[in-house]
């Protein structure tokens, strides 16, 4: 009675304001639904942002949440043209068309059921559509892009490796949605210089544009460059492209903030030079693997650029001087990358970060000179720290680790793999970071459950944890997570053979688990395996490589309670044709299958789960001699239902 007297008293517009406050996908949100009807009316007018796993209760949610400017369906692995039809029918029987007013940005990421009648209809029945991923529709071609272009005033459009989609289906989108600003075609190996050059014509309005691993000539940076306002670039692993492109883009993009030419293997320092000449207002520059070393020239022309905040120069020769120029030039930098980069010492390390409290991200992945010193270094200069990269680094001991957590108290993203100066003592001091959301340790084989503790008894907010091959951990150091680290969603433990079934029932109660991997673990049998199935509702990607003494009935279990999985490889398991059957027919959101020496298996096993249970798969991955054995009505069945087949 006293809780709906006070309800009575707020208005709709404050609870609508209070509302707002709260993300949708937190678990306050969630909260909020179960106080009262009120609530829950005023959390379905306010929710903008919904993400479906099951694609058979849209029409419902849609109802239920009609002012929805977010929609997220790239985990409902049975998204196709009749599933579209289905929906926008139901709305219109129901009066509840609210939703395709409101949309403003769907996600049909591997959405590679869905073919450009479905996307046509969607492009017709929402106006106000503004922003859409297609990223890994395998299948999705020139059709597709034609019903896409339909959809007029897209701002934004993700095409990550559709690989069918031509020149062709590039000039529909490009004449169809002139108002385009955001446009990724990372991977769309079939766009040519042609369909780059019909593009920039048409869409002058592009502000971001990702050509990466196209097979693109100079000639289409000669396009580019006329985009008054384009303001990143990123065109990673283009073979073909040479300094003369680059020389395009000196004297145009005025805009241009953001370049990324990394493992551009014709691109030089002289190209990088001509782009640096040209925009003083650049902010950021990833330049990896592109040069041999960073000369004098490019540190020369460096201190022109006033703005710049990022600088990725891996796999470059720094010379003693390099960094303190770097240093001097640039006073507005917080990221700098340098992995792999030779010749970066303790001494430059110092002189470096000397006094730059401002630097957030550090990168020395592999630069295996670095000790202590330099450590010691950073810790008391960068106090402002959020990632340090340091996989490799072996001459760093407790005593660099102790600095670290002295003084960079506010460090998010730690990498130490292969780091052989971890042990326990080390942790310890790590610890003290507790705003800690990733760590990276694997290959670590020095530190043990009493490591484990410290993290876990301080580090409440981690998120993804790596004990890759970290060899000396046992359960009790995954009970310790288990209670200290209630988000923790990514866990890697694969070969930390000494991890048994009682380690598998702590994992079982980390209900935010999402991502587990496992291989070789021996010791794991199916109680264990039936243990985190059971307990971790949220698990999408699970990897049983060499799990060999899970036999069916854990198979089985995880068939029944692991309904989220999206993604799983279960290669050199012991599972037999049934469970396999189970499994493939039972995990209705299974995206992607490794199922490679499946020994227990029969070719017969193999065609039942592929072709009579296997309708929503994407990707598999299957032995090489399979190709031969397998029916020849097997795989067209698979292709037809775009399935691409990897061959080991």
């Amino acid at each position: 009675m006293l809780l709906s007297s006070i309800v009575d008293v707020l208005t709709e517009d404050l609870l609508l304001r209070v509302r707002g406050k709260i993300d949708d996908g937190d678990e306050e949100s969630k909260t909020w639904r179960l106080v009262c009807r009120e609530f829950l009316r005023v959390d379905s007018l306010s929710r903008s942002a919904l993400r479906l796993l099951r694609v058979e209760f849209a029409s419902r949610l849609l109802l239920k949440y009609p002012n929805v400017k977010v929609l997220d369906l790239s985990v409902c692995s049975r998204v196709h043209d009749g599933t579209i039809s289905t929906l926008l029918s139901q709305s219109r029987i129901s009066n509840s068309l609210g939703w395709t007013r409101s949309l403003k940005i769907l996600n049909l990421s591997r959405a590679s059921g869905l073919r450009y009648k479905g996307l046509e209809m969607l492009a017709r029945a929402c106006p106000g559509l503004e922003s859409v991923d297609l990223s890994y529709c395998y299948e999705f071609g020139d059709w597709e892009a034609a019903a896409l272009s339909t959809a007029g005033g897209l701002k934004e459009v993700k095409m990550d490796k559709c690989l069918n989609v031509t020149d062709v289906g590039l000039a529909k989108i490009a004449i169809g949605c002139v108002s385009l600003e955001r446009l990724s075609l990372k991977w769309c190996m079939e766009i040519t210089d042609l369909g780059i050059d019909l593009l920039c014509k048409k869409c002058q309005h592009l502000k971001f544009l990702d050509v990466s691993y196209l097979k693109v000539t100079s000639d289409s940076i000669y396009s580019i460059a006329t985009l008054p306002l384009l303001e990143e670039l990123a065109m990673v692993a283009c073979p073909i492209v040479d300094d003369v492109g680059l020389q395009f883009l000196e004297n145009g993009c005025p805009l241009l903030q953001v370049i990324d030419v990394s493992r551009c293997e014709s691109v030089s320092l002289f190209g990088l030079i001509s782009v640096i000449r040209g925009h003083s207002g650049l902010r950021q520059i990833s330049a990896g693997y592109c040069f041999q070393e960073l000369s004098s020239a490019l540190l020369y022309h460096l201190k022109d650029l006033k703005n710049l905040e990022k600088l990725v120069v891996d796999g470059a020769r720094i010379a003693d001087s390099s960094l303190e120029i770097i240093s001097t030039n640039c006073k507005f930098l917080v990221e700098i990358g340098l992995s792999k980069c030779a010749g970066v010492t303790n001494m430059n390390i110092i002189q470096f970060v000397s006094g730059w409290v401002d630097l957030k991200s550090i990168n020395l992945t592999c630069c295996r000179s670095i000790s202590d010193a330099a450590i010691s270094a950073i810790a008391d200069s960068c106090r402002r720290l959020l990632c340090l990269k340091l996989e490799s680094c072996d001459l760093i001991t407790e005593k660099g680790f102790y600095q670290l957590g002295s003084f960079c108290l506010q460090l998010q993203e730690l990498d130490i793999t292969d780091c052989c100066g971890v042990n326990d003592k080390g942790l310890e001091y790590l610890s003290r970071c507790s705003e800690l959301l990733c760590l990276k340790l694997a290959l670590c084989t020095d530190i043990s459950d009493k490591g484990l503790f410290f993290i876990a008894s301080n580090c409440a907010k981690l998120h993804e944890l790596d004990l890759y091959r970290c060899t000396s951990i046992r359960d009790d150091g995954l009970a310790a997570f288990s209670y200290g680290c209630k988000k923790l969603k990514k866990l890697n433990l694969s070969y930390c053979t000494g991890v048994t079934d009682r380690g598998m029932e702590y994992i079982g109660s980390m209900e935010e688990l999402s991502d587990l991997e496992m291989r070789g673990l021996m010791n794991i049998t199916s109680v264990g395996l039936t243990a985190v199935a059971a307990g971790c509702k949220r698990l999408a990607d699970l990897d049983l490589k060499h799990c060999v003494n899970i036999d069916d009935s854990g198979f089985l279990a995880l068939a029944f309670f692991s309904r989220n999985l999206r993604q799983i490889n279960l290669s050199f398991c012991a599972v037999s044709d049934t469970a396999l059957c189970m499994v493939m027919g039972n995990l209705t959101r299974l995206q992607d299958a490794k199922l490679v020496h499946l020994t227990n298996c029969t070719v017969e096993g193999f065609e039942l789960a592929l072709r009579n249970y296997c309708f929503w798969i994407k990707k598999v991955k299957l032995l090489a001699p399979l190709r031969f054995l397998l029916s020849s009505e097997t795989l067209e069945t698979l292709h037809a239902r775009g399935c691409k087949i990897r061959w080991d």
